[in-house]
C-alpha cells in the first residue's frame, strides 16, 4: 500500500482480483451499529476507505454516510470495486501519499489491509487528511483457528507465508510504539460465520490469500484438494456439502492524539 507494495500483494491480489471479489467473506452486520456508537458520525460525513481492496467493506461504510472515497495501489482490485460499488469514488494511490486535502476526512477506514502499510509514514499520511477529531478504524476477518479443521487450515498454509506482512503476527502493532499520531480508543471482537460450500468459502478463500494466489496454477490446484481434503477428515464434508466458516472480525478504534490534548487543556 506504500509506494513499494509487498510482492505478495501486487503479484497476488493482481492475479486474483475476481477471485478474491467472489470468495472473500463480508463483515459482521452488527458492526454498522457497533461504529455507529463509537464514532458519532455525521450522515454527511467524509470518509476514507483505504486499502479497499475489491471494496469488500464498502456495503457496510454506505450505511454510515455517502460520501465515500476508496483508494488502493492494485489497479486490478479497483476494477472489481468499480464494477460493484459504480456510485464510489474509486482512486488508484499509496497510503504514505493520499490526494487529499488536509484535514477533509472524518474517518479512516482500513478493513483487512492495514498490515500492509503498518509504519510511521502512513500514520502520519492519515493524521494529515483526518479532521481534528477524526478517527482511524482498523477492521480484520481472522479464521478462528479455535476450531480444530481451521487451525488445521492454518497449520498447512503457514509455511507459504514467508515475510508476508499478515495480522496473526501482531507486527502492525509496531507502527503504534513510539508514536505520538495516534491512541487506541476502543477494541472489540465479534464472531461472524461464512456459509457457503466448502470448495467456496473454504479451499478457493484460501486460495485467494496473497501468497498462495501468486503461486502457479498446478500448485494451487494441489493446494486446494490439500484444503479440501483436511476439511473432510474433520467433518466428513465434500467439496460441495455447504459449511460455517468461522471467522472472528477484529476490530481498533484510534482518535488523533493531538485531538485529545486540546480536549483536555
Amino acid at each position: 500500500m506504500t509506494h513499494s507494495i509487498h510482492p505478495s500483494a501486487k503479484q497476488g491480489f493482481s492475479a486474483s482480483a475476481e477471485l478474491y471479489q467472489c470468495v472473500r467473506p463480508n463483515y459482521p452486520e452488527q458492526i454498522v451499529a457497533y461504529l455507529k456508537s463509537r464514532l458519532n458520525l455525521s450522515p454527511k460525513a467524509h470518509l476514507l476507505d483505504l486499502g479497499t481492496g475489491t471494496g469488500k467493506f464498502l456495503p457496510y461504510l454506505k450505511q454510515l454516510s455517502h460520501h465515500i472515497i476508496a483508494v488502493d495501489p492494485i489497479a486490478e482490485m479497483l476494477a472489481q470495486l468499480k464494477f460493484a460499488h459504480p456510485d464510489i469514488e474509486a482512486v488508484q494511490g499509496s497510503s504514505d501519499h493520499l490526494s487529499l486535502a488536509n484535514e477533509s476526512v472524518d474517518a479512516v477506514f482500513c478493513a483487512q489491509s492495514f498490515h500492509w502499510f503498518a509504519n510511521i509514514n502512513s500514520l502520519q499520511e492519515i493524521d494529515r487528511v483526518l479532521k481534528p477529531d477524526g478517527c482511524l478504524v482498523l477492521i480484520w476477518n481472522q479464521r478462528d483457528t479455535n476450531i480444530d479443521w481451521v487451525k488445521a487450515l492454518a497449520n498447512e498454509i503457514a509455511p507459504f507465508e514467508g515475510d508476508t506482512p499478515r495480522y496473526h503476527t501482531g507486527l502492525w502493532r509496531k507502527a503504534f510504539d513510539g508514536q505520538d499520531v495516534f491512541t487506541l480508543t476502543h477494541e472489540t471482537i465479534m464472531p461472524f460465520v461464512h456459509s457457503g460450500t466448502v470448495e467456496n468459502v473454504v479451499a478457493k478463500r484460501l486460495l485467494s490469500t496473497s501468497f498462495i494466489a501468486k503461486m502457479s496454477t498446478s500448485k494451487q490446484q494441489e493446494l486446494k484438494q490439500r484444503f479440501e481434503a483436511i476439511v473432510q477428515n474433520y467433518t466428513a464434508k465434500t467439496p460441495q456439502d455447504l459449511i460455517d466458516f468461522p471467522y472472528q472480525t477484529h476490530v481498533y478504534i484510534f482518535a488523533k492524539m493531538n485531538h485529545l490534548s486540546h480536549t483536555m487543556d
